[in-house]
């Protein structure tokens, strides 16, 4: 048989062999450990659903005493770092008398005086205090209400949070910017409301809570003294049983060990919105730019699903030669830490009615990945086969010119 003639049978094997493998692959198929998947949409649609029973929070330190909410409602706010106080005196002709800032230390310093603790201290207590120093000292005389403080500005708080939120750890709230402080523009004032020193503030801050958060029983630690919060009524604007927060205070958010999707949606509680990394490298669309994925793209309301996902990524559409596009999710199990990755078909959830069970809610920083369809694979196999096969031919040609 003719050289050239083996040549190019071996040339068109080679072609039909790479057509058959890579007409059977699209998206890998993943595996993961039994424990990774943690949301009921992330099973496959022929798995059982099993229900979750919602686990006890943790006991708390027995050394800590258990008091009502409204105990620590009652209470003022306790003085902290940055705070502004106004001081008047009777009698005073401007010595003492005018604005101080609580120093980093929780102290309070007047001429003429030691520093004043004001650490665990409400405004009345540190009025009273101070009152006193200042008989002591012999810089006033002993009157009814000597002394008037009252407060300027409620400054910022760090919170410790921890618990079933999105990023545990150490938050700052109630800051404002500089330009708004009280008594800047509109000259002496008194009197201060900072809605953001709250327990709601202080969990939005640290990311949100999250799905299996239990809002009924969030807890409060305020020195040696901790309480309950049932938080649940913001969801829904039924009640509102916030608590402000003083310098000290600790949130905690127990969790339910489940998943509960009325809690994956924007609220005072939760994540207004999330980011989520998209990848939609296919074979219409040579990049990310091409396919119009920027930071609106890939900044979602919370709340949306992997198909909503998907769409934001121009995943689903285009030809027929391109559907049934695999799709893969990436993301994590807050509560073991454990990685998960989802394989989907997209058009195989668009046509089934309970394409519900098995559309996911996407989480903060999840990564969605696009795959081409096998006939898209196959195209791409014969073009690259039939380039290498274009300079084969070439090859041949010239060699029997040659001979």
């Amino acid at each position: 048989m003719d050289d050239s003639v083996c040549r190019a049978r071996a040339i068109l094997g080679t072609i039909l062999l790479g057509l058959i493998l890579t007409g059977c692959a699209s998206a890998p198929t993943p595996d993961n450990r039994a424990e990774a998947r943690w949301m009921p949409q992330q099973e496959e649609l022929e798995t059982a659903r099993e229900q979750c029973v919602p686990g006890r929070p943790a006991q708390m330190d027995p050394a800590l005493d258990h008091v009502p909410a409204t105990d620590l409602r009652r209470e003022g706010d306790m003085l902290g770092p940055g705070d502004r106080l106004r001081i008047q005196v009777v009698g005073d002709d401007g010595r003492l008398s005018r604005a101080y800032v609580i120093d980093d230390y929780d102290r309070l310093e007047l001429p003429g005086l030691a520093p004043l603790d004001t650490r665990g201290k409400t405004l009345r207590q540190v009025e009273t205090t101070l009152a006193e120093r200042l008989v002591e000292a012999g810089l006033v005389r002993p009157l009814p209400r000597v002394v008037d403080v009252s407060l300027m500005e409620s400054a910022g708080l760090s919170v410790p949070v921890s618990g079933a939120i999105f990023q545990a750890g150490t938050v700052r709230i109630g800051e404002r910017a500089r330009e708004t402080l009280v008594g800047q523009r509109e000259g002496p004032a008194s009197g201060d409301a900072n809605s953001e020193r709250s327990v709601a503030a202080a969990i939005r801050a640290a990311g949100g809570a999250r799905p299996d958060a239990d809002l009924t029983r969030i807890r409060v630690v305020r020195g040696q003294r901790w309480t309950e919060l049932d938080l649940s009524g913001l969801l829904d604007g039924t009640r509102l049983g916030d608590v402000r927060l003083s310098p000290g205070d600790r949130v905690i958010v127990p969790s339910t060990a489940c998943f509960d999707e009325r809690l994956v949606r924007p609220s005072p509680l939760t994540p207004p919105g999330i980011r989520v990394y998209l990848s939609n490298l296919s074979r219409p669309a040579a990049s990310n730019a091409n396919s119009a994925i920027g930071k609106e793209s890939s900044s979602l309301p919370y709340g949306t699903r992997l198909l909503q996902g998907l769409a934001s990524a121009n995943c689903i559409g285009g030809s027929a030669m391109n559907a049934h596009r695999q799709a893969v999710l990436i993301s994590a199990n807050p509560l073991n830490g454990r990685s998960v990755v989802i394989q989907r078909d997209i058009e195989g959830m668009l046509e089934h009615a309970q394409r519900d069970r098995i559309n996911p809610y996407l989480m903060p920083n999840d990564a969605i990945a696009c795959y081409d369809s096998r006939a898209m694979n196959a195209r791409d196999a014969i073009a690259l086969f039939g380039e290498a096969l274009g300079s084969a031919a070439t090859a041949i040609l010239i060699d029997d010119l040659a001979q």
